[in-house]
């Protein structure tokens, strides 16, 4: 039984939700939206899930950048 039926994140990995972010709006732009430095000096998305998965107020931000453009980004393939 799916106990999260209205849960807009159920079923995304951090992995694909910031790789649809950066693939879509780039590191430049995600640096603007949430300021850090994991998107900002030497950005990769190994160190972004790095840093989001230790620091929860960064990885809320992020969570909601993608369910506020969610009808924007390119399903993952």
């Amino acid at each position: 039984m799916d106990n999260q039926p209205y849960n807009p994140l159920h079923g995304i990995t951090l992995k694909v939700l910031v790789t649809q972010l950066v693939d879509h709006f780039g590191f430049d732009y995600l640096g603007k939206q949430v300021k850090i430095k994991c998107f900002t000096q030497d950005p990769s998305i190994q160190s972004s899930l790095k840093f989001l998965r230790k620091t929860p107020w960064a990885r809320e931000k992020v969570e909601q950048l993608y369910i506020e453009n969610k009808h924007q980004l390119t399903p993952e393939k």
